[in-house]
């Protein structure tokens, strides 16, 4: 059975659509045929992260409108013939988005793909309500920082609220805490939120912790989700997180300092 997942949060800039890029890298990784779907329209990102911007030739919402079909629109992954890319329109207007059209193309979806990631915009607009709408599961992303806590906790109130299964009185969508950005070392200056104060705050089980990496933007840039990185710390997060997601139980890393060793406590590397 399909499942539709949505990554989202209040706050821009979190790492959402590095967290939807690579969640979705990282099922298609373990077997399981997966699409992304880019919410963002007029500023589309997702392409750009995937490494596949180049290959755009018809968006979300042209196939919303009926001017290209879903197989038209898609994408491949260069890596993983079981990924799929739906990238946004640079150039519509969020309207485009209906209850009704995003509907169908979810339904379609749901025929082929064993995930459906939707990689939400910030705040609360119409793509940010849309890319929820149809969700089963959510990540909620979040920095370790009181005005991006405080805004993944609006975000809840709105999975709760506005969701179709909401409407419908079916069960809640499963929510799940995917924090980013974070440095142990600047939680115990008091610089940042800790994971307890996090979870206090929001009340929803921790699935994984990211830890502030150059990795990310390196990834980033080069159009490489970093999760395909194994060696630095982020890709191995991100695996985690993947790993957690499917069932297995994995413990939680990357939130304490690192100890550094004799020589580089006497070299200061």
């Amino acid at each position: 059975m399909s499942k539709v997942v949505v990554v989202t949060s209040g706050k821009g800039g979190v790492g959402k659509t590095t967290t939807s890029a690579s969640f979705a890298t990282g099922l298609a990784m373990r077997g399981h045929k997966t699409a992304v779907i880019d919410f963002d329209v007029g500023l589309r990102n997702l392409d750009l992260i995937m490494g596949c911007e180049r290959r755009v030739v018809y968006d979300f919402v042209n196939v919303i409108n009926g001017e290209a079909s879903l197989k038209q629109a898609l994408i491949r992954d260069k890596a993983h013939d079981n990924l799929f890319i739906l990238p946004a329109s640079q150039t519509r207007d969020k309207d485009a988005f209906t209850k009704e059209g995003v509907g169908k193309v979810m339904d379609e979806l749901r025929k082929s793909f064993d995930f459906i990631i939707c990689d939400s915009p910030a705040g609360i607009e119409k793509g940010a309500l849309m890319a929820l709408y149809y969700a089963d599961e959510a990540l909620v992303v979040t920095n370790p920082e009181v005005s991006s806590v405080r805004d993944s906790d609006r975000i809840l109130g709105i999975l709760a609220a506005k969701s179709k299964r909401a409407e419908e009185g079916l069960e809640p969508i499963k929510e799940h805490l995917v924090v980013t950005r974070y440095s142990p070392s600047r939680v115990a200056s008091g610089e940042m939120l800790s994971i307890e104060d996090i979870q206090d705050l929001l009340g929803i089980d921790l699935l994984g912790v990211i830890p502030e990496s150059e990795a990310v933007l390196q990834a980033s840039n080069s159009g490489v989700p970093v999760v395909r990185n194994e060696v630095c710390n982020s890709g191995q997060a991100y695996q985690d997180v993947i790993s957690r997601f499917l069932g297995d139980d994995r413990p939680m890393r990357f939130l304490d300092t690192e100890k550094k060793g004799f020589l580089k406590r006497l070299f200061g590397t």
